[in-house]
């Protein structure tokens, strides 16, 4: 068996390229061609492949090449490898043409929606020489990522628990639920949840964490959620509301930024679950780097100024 430090020096690049190249192609002779390499260049690097890691990685036969078991585990694995290789040479070629540092961040829609376009673009203009990668997930998957460390930082709804993770808060939004106008619900006092379920919904995905506390809410309510069709975003939800499709829950302040006519209503829910923190998290904000501690402290200024 060999050990982890071993096996790294056994493992060189160029072989794992030329065998995910072979497995694209399906053709050790086809990948020789694109590569502009020997064929039998690319069969002894396969064969060493094999050999340090003491299994069959292909079969070999007339018309090409068929992936075994621990062949389909490589594939996987590499180009994992290789993906992460090629966005460390892009990091790396911005730091040459002055960027300062990166910083990772995983939000769920509503923080991206709401809050994050002005309070990014003001840390942009004071930090221009810091690039921040900013994705959009769902709320168990922001906190996924910072788990395993596939993203600095991470912004979700504060209710999801924290997985042992740190958090700081960062911003109240309160959902609310969004009805054509004219519709049974339409109306100016606040309703319950409960009050909705006779109806069809527009729903999110299904492990948001609006989707998670409405479907909890309903199963309370002895009853469950009728949704008529399922969106990815709220900008759809709100055009399926208005196409007469179903009543839908959402953030009031992304509400108000999407919507501009006057074919929707928003109606405040009475539910405890209504009222919603946003949260800042990551393994550990002490170690963090200091471009993303500039982030963090930007971020969590006004919930600083609000606590004072």
């Amino acid at each position: 068996m060999l050990s982890e430090r071993n096996f790294a020096r056994q493992i060189d690049l160029t072989s794992l390229q030329l065998f995910v190249a072979v497995c694209e192609l399906g053709s050790i002779g086809r990948a020789a061609e694109r590569e502009f390499i020997a064929a039998s260049a690319i069969s002894k690097r396969l064969s060493d492949l094999e050999g340090a890691l003491g299994t069959t990685l292909l079969h070999r036969h007339t018309r090409g090449v068929r992936l075994t078991p621990a062949g389909e585990g490589l594939l996987h694995h590499a180009r994992a490898v290789l993906f992460g290789l090629e966005k460390m040479q892009i990091e790396l070629a911005e730091y040459a043409d002055g960027v300062r540092g990166h910083v990772r961040v995983h939000a769920s829609i509503s923080a991206i929606v709401q809050f994050l376009p002005e309070d990014l673009g003001a840390f942009a203009r004071l930090h221009p020489q810091i690039k921040i990668d900013l994705e959009e997930h769902l709320s168990p998957e922001v906190l996924r990522a910072v788990q395993e460390g596939a993203t600095d930082l991470g912004l979700c709804n504060g209710a999801m628990g924290t997985h042992q993770l740190q958090s700081l808060p960062y911003r109240n939004d309160r959902l609310v639920l969004v009805v054509p106008q004219g519709h049974a619900l339409d109306q100016t006092h606040p309703v319950s949840f409960a009050d909705t379920l006779p109806f069809d919904h527009v729903g999110l995905h299904a492990n948001s964490s609006i989707h998670l506390a409405t479907h909890q809410a309903a199963t309370l309510a002895g009853s469950t959620v009728r949704v008529r069709i399922r969106v990815t975003g709220l900008d759809a939800m709100c055009r399926m509301i208005a196409n007469g499709l179903g009543v839908g829950v959402m953030p009031e302040r992304a509400f108000g930024l999407l919507h501009t006519g006057a074919a929707l209503r928003s109606v405040h829910l009475t539910d405890a679950w209504a009222q919603r923190q946003l949260v800042l998290v990551a393994r550990d904000f002490s170690s963090l780097p200091a471009t993303a501690r500039l982030l963090v402290d930007h971020l969590t200024a006004d919930t600083a100024v609000l606590a004072a």
